[in-house]
């Protein structure tokens, strides 16, 4: 497949680019390093781009749609009914996704890449189903690894799409009732840690579905097992399709060279993946914020990454990565506007 082609290409943010932006920022009229991750996000920004000054970016939000049998289990306060009902939402602009990116003035694009409900007279829901929602992963597999390959096409494609439409920043979003359990899943494999480190509340557990929500997540690493040999086999045995297509989106921004917002904990599952796959792939991302769910604190500390943002956000849907991308164009702003020393005529320390 394309994506697979792609991921043996991705190259590293180009040093040259890198320095430029800090000999610029260096420049800027303040004390060094003073304006901090707002500097460190302008320099990444330049390096992913290779352009300076930065042009304004053009912006779009991806939501995968997903559902997923394990929701069989008792692993969620919802039913799985809600995916559909809220896939509605979004598309007529009222959730909480379509509020934050009006105001970080990005385009929203709902993907339906698993639903399980078939919403033929949803308009505007762009229609790429791999399967109609995954597998019981705390009985079998989430997917076949073909379905697992076709899902992050979708997201690759997606990318491909962006860059022919000249986004050059995108934002991952979810949706899928039953969503963090595959995910918690995936982090308890891939980063590693103990399930119990990773598993959180979800949309509202109490501590009693809290325990039973581990149990199963165990129940599935072990059914599935014998089956986990690499990330792909891993996304396949206990993960979902959203995650997949997110997954994509990642490997694909990497390979166009667009900045990749990450959401929360279901898009870091994904975007941890992908990272697994080629950890050049980490470079092109920028994580918008830390979730309540507590497995995220815990996938940052090992992988040593800092979220741009903690506001105990837990609603997926990209609505952290709207909110990153106004945090992005903050950095932007400052590196292309800000006198310099040398336009205002003062020698720094002088």
């Amino acid at each position: 497949m394309e994506w697979e082609k792609a991921l043996q290409e991705i190259r590293p943010l180009s040093e040259q680019w890198l320095q430029k932006a800090r000999e610029r920022l260096d420049d800027l009229t303040k004390p060094r390093g003073s304006l901090g991750m707002l500097e460190d996000i302008a320099a990444k920004y330049v390096g992913i781009r290779q352009e300076s000054p930065i042009q304004s970016p053009k912006k779009g939000i991806f939501v995968f749609v997903g559902d997923h049998e394990v929701v069989q289990e008792g692993v969620s306060a919802y039913p799985q009914e809600v995916t559909a009902l809220m896939v509605r939402n979004f598309l007529a602009g009222g959730a909480g996704v379509n509020v934050l990116a009006r105001c970080a003035g990005a385009e929203v694009t709902v993907i339906d890449i698993g639903m399980k409900e078939e919403l033929k007279d949803a308009e505007g829901l762009v229609k790429k189903n791999v399967r109609r929602s995954a597998g019981n992963i705390a009985r079998g597999q989430a997917m076949t690894l073909e379905e697992a390959r076709e899902a992050i096409s979708v997201g690759f494609e997606m990318a491909k799409e962006a860059h022919r439409r000249g986004l050059t920043l995108i934002g991952t979003g979810d949706m899928g009732i039953g969503n963090t359990t595959p995910s918690s899943a995936i982090f308890s494999c891939l980063l590693p840690a103990e399930v119990e480190e990773v598993t959180g509340k979800g949309t509202g557990l109490n501590a009693a579905a809290i325990r039973h929500k581990v149990e199963i997540i165990k129940k599935a690493i072990e059914v599935n097992s014998d089956n986990m040999n690499d990330p792909l086999s891993i996304l396949a045995s206990v993960g979902g399709l959203e995650i997949a297509g997110i997954c994509g989106l990642c490997i694909g921004g990497a390979y166009y060279r667009i900045g990749v917002v990450v959401d929360g904990f279901i898009s870091s599952a994904g975007a941890l993946v992908a990272m697994r796959m080629h950890p050049l792939i980490k470079d092109y991302l920028f994580f918008s914020h830390c979730s309540s769910e507590k497995g995220h604190r815990v996938m940052f500390i090992k992988e040593g990454i800092k979220p741009m943002l903690d506001l105990d956000l837990r609603l997926g849907e990209g609505t952290g990565a709207a909110i990153g991308m106004q945090i992005i164009e903050d950095a932007i702003r400052i590196y292309n506007d800000m006198a310099t020393f040398s336009q205002v005529g003062i020698t720094p320390g002088a």
